[in-house]
């Protein structure tokens, strides 16, 4: 079973040296709750068995696309198309320019043209977002300088690669965010290693790439059976990289394998690294009928959304619905902001600072477990170590222990009240428009689904401590009355993040 959408690109996958086994996987369309189009098992499939297997110079990358060769590599670099996905983007845009002349036509027809990801929101519907970290981290703003320093300047120095009447249709700003939209949702970081040219017999250039990050990671396959999973890269790409340090990674779009939906704790496939290929194989039985699913870990819905333009609606434990991996983060000037607001000192600012340099974070992440992370309470402890305390700190080069005394637990709490006031909503209000708005568009009801996700992780957190706070002996009782538990907590003033 397939889609006739697909028969090109399958046709053309075998031709090109790829293998599936078209009696075990076929495609269709799942709801959209399920990922929309995925693969499906057309008969049950044993674990440890190869669903598909891509030889590596199908995948499409820095290193096997023609036009780093065309355009020079010197000039590749002074252009500095060699950091970051600038260099992946073009290749894209180049490739699908060629038409029938790219050898990954087929396979580019299969890709979106259009996303759900908030990079493509309106002003409007991004302000359902506001008090989550996900419009700070889509960097919409150094994408576009990106394409205007970098991209569109390499575009123009070669008019006999880019000619002048392919621009708009090939190579506009908005050509250049749908071609990063479809690497952040569907690449693979794929480990370096000889790659076969082909037909031709040439050598494939191997020179580092230090573009970081993937929607997926790849194992490298253990003939034991025996692997040991990699972890998703941060995917904001590094513009410097560390000096005297190459990645041992590609980033790449791999065919066929990006067809495959992922979904929390759903995983039973995974793609597997060997020095000729890439293998999808499964890491578990599937059943007939089951979707065949891939994983980029478990990611919370803030990420989801933004990477992939979905989220991951899920019984949770206890009640209700969401995203079981949920996170929420609080910036460390937050902390910084909230102390100066009750004390009197000079030194805090030099004292974050030091933090900062001695490698202590500047974000924190509240997860489902709902404790403090032990880095936050540290944090807030240097900020109340006496003058003799913090000489003592900076000669040990070693900030306090995270010991939550009371203290310590009251200006955390005041924190967390100041986190849950950033959203423009509570729980309840959005609790009460899951009711009473069925039929709300995607945008906003998966907005909901994120706000929700966080505001119960900040709530429960907050619950948690002021009952640490009564077992202490009250210490929490001066703030009692400034606390809500139903949702309905908020400031009057935003505090500054």
């Amino acid at each position: 079973m397939s889609l006739p959408e697909l028969e090109e690109f399958l046709s053309w996958f075998q031709s090109n040296g790829g293998k599936i086994d078209l009696d075990a996987v076929g495609f269709k369309y799942f709801p959209s709750t399920k990922g929309g189009r995925g693969a499906v098992a057309l008969k049950n499939i044993e674990k440890d068995q190869t669903l598909f297997t891509i030889p590596r110079p199908l995948t499409l990358s820095t290193k096997t696309s023609l036009l780093p060769e065309k355009f020079g590599p010197r000039a590749w670099k002074e252009h500095k198309l060699d950091k970051g996905w600038s260099g992946l983007i073009l290749c894209m845009m180049w490739e699908g320019a060629q038409t029938f002349n790219s050898k990954w036509r087929c396979y580019l027809a299969t890709l979106p043209i259009a996303f759900d990801t908030p990079m493509f929101w309106s002003e409007k519907d991004l302000k359902e977002l506001d008090g989550t970290s996900v419009v700070e981290k889509l960097g919409k703003e150094d994408t576009e300088r990106d394409y205007h320093d970098k991209v569109f300047r390499a575009i123009q120095s070669r008019p006999d690669l880019f000619p002048p009447e392919t621009l708009s249709n090939h190579y506009s700003l908005e050509r250049y965010h749908v071609m990063g939209s479809r690497i952040l949702s569907r690449s693979f970081s794929v480990e370096r290693v000889g790659i076969d040219g082909g037909d031709d017999g040439e050598d494939m250039n191997l020179e580092a790439d230090k573009s970081i990050g993937s929607a997926m990671d790849v194992d490298e396959h253990d003939e034991t059976n025996d692997v040991e999973d990699t972890s998703i890269q941060d995917d904001s790409p590094s513009e410097d990289g560390d000096e005297g340090e190459e990645d041992a990674t590609d980033i790449s779009m791999v065919p066929i394998a990006d067809l495959l939906n992922a979904r929390f704790g759903s995983e039973n496939a995974k793609l597997f690294d060997e020095e000729k290929e890439l293998k999808m194989v499964t890491t578990k039985r599937i059943l007939a009928g089951e979707q065949i699913w891939n994983t980029y870990d478990d990611l919370p819905n803030s990420e989801l959304l933004r990477r992939y333009g979905h989220v991951d609606i899920l019984p949770l434990p206890g009640s209700g619905k969401g995203n079981p991996a949920d996170v929420v983060e609080i910036r460390a000037d937050l902390v910084l902001a909230t102390f100066s607001e009750q004390s009197e000192s000079t030194s805090s600012t030099e004292r974050i600072d030091w933090w900062l340099e001695e490698g202590g974070d500047d974000t924190f992440v509240l997860e489902t477990n709902y404790e403090v992370p032990e880095a936050m309470v540290s944090l807030t402890r240097l900020l109340y170590l006496s003058s003799d305390e913090w000489e003592k700190a900076q000669e040990k080069s070693k900030p306090p222990k995270p010991k939550m005394d009371s203290q310590v637990l009251n200006l955390i709490l005041v924190v967390l009240q100041k986190r849950i006031a950033q959203y423009p909503s509570t729980m309840k209000d959005d609790e009460e428009i899951l009711k009473q708005e069925p039929g709300m568009p995607l945008n906003k009801y998966q907005a909901i689904f994120v706000r929700l996700g966080e505001k119960r992780i900040l709530e429960n957190t907050l619950q948690r401590l002021v009952t640490a706070g009564k077992a202490r002996g009250g210490g929490t009782h001066k703030r009692k009355s400034a606390l809500a538990f139903d949702g309905s907590s908020q400031s009057t003033k935003k505090a500054k993040r």
